[in-house]
């Protein structure tokens, strides 16, 4: 079967996607996701954006969709809608992912109360975007550019930890990938390939791209442990009491 080449968008992705760097990136996110969604079951997945990612190709949901937004090509996409008023009912997908969806974003905390209204309680989230706290962040402070991926306005991972929790969501620490520096030229960027092993051990943090994953979580929800533990505690709390009462009749028999 011949695919025939995708449309180019106007904000420069493909070119960039394209590139030494745009494939460095892609590598790892496709890498990290596949393995995040491996274990998510359920019957409804979207992926907001950023067709050249595969999100959802190892996800074992039968429903999976990528949805745009208006002024991209329909073809890229199984549904072309407004990610700030999704058309999906509450409660209803089991898994969304947003590639870069929120750095892109006018509004990108109505669209993450919008996706907490269409995940069924324990649904999963997954989002990757780029880290302003790295070498590529700080590429982008210097150059100013105006092309993509570096007119983005970059999120931490701890920055959307906190929008996260606000909203009801239980977050891991994150992936962090992507050590090397911005480099176009693919022969320098394998010989940076020592960073990835010495990165996540050093200087975790300063990957300069990461996953996020977080849980929704339904309100009024608690875990309920099991109460042998807490009869153990009151009985050893007990113990010493009745053995000085034991003690006291006898000294006074």
């Amino acid at each position: 079967m011949t695919h025939l080449p995708l449309p180019p968008t106007d904000d420069g992705m493909d070119a960039w996607y394209a590139s030494a760097p745009g494939c460095y990136a892609l590598a790892w996110e496709q890498a990290a996701i596949d393995g995040a969604v491996a274990d998510v079951f359920g019957y409804n997945a979207v992926q907001l954006g950023l067709p050249q990612l595969a999100g959802l190709r190892g996800s074992r949901i039968p429903l999976r969709q990528i949805a745009g937004e208006p002024g991209h090509a329909p073809g890229r996409f199984d549904l072309i809608c407004d990610f700030t008023a999704l058309p999906f009912a509450a409660n209803s997908l089991d898994l969304a992912i947003l590639p870069h969806t929120l750095e892109f974003a006018d509004d990108p905390h109505q669209i993450l109360r919008e996706i907490e209204r269409a995940l069924i309680p324990e649904g999963r989230l997954l989002i990757t975007g780029f880290n302003p706290y790295s070498l590529w962040g700080a590429h982008r402070r210097l150059t100013r550019s105006q092309c993509y991926p570096w007119h983005g306005h970059y999120l931490s991972a701890g920055r959307l930890t906190d929008w996260l929790k606000l909203l009801g969501f239980d977050v891991d620490r994150g992936s962090f990938g992507c050590y090397a520096p911005p480099l176009s030229q693919e022969k320098w960027l394998r010989r940076w390939q020592f960073a990835e092993g010495l990165g996540p051990r050093w200087w975790r943090f300063c990957g300069s791209v990461y996953l996020l994953q977080a849980i929704k979580r339904a309100p009024g929800m608690h875990l309920i442990t099991p109460p042998w533990r807490r009869s153990k505690l009151r009985a050893k709390a007990l113990r010493p009491v009745a053995q000085r009462r034991l003690h006291k009749e006898n000294t006074l028999e």
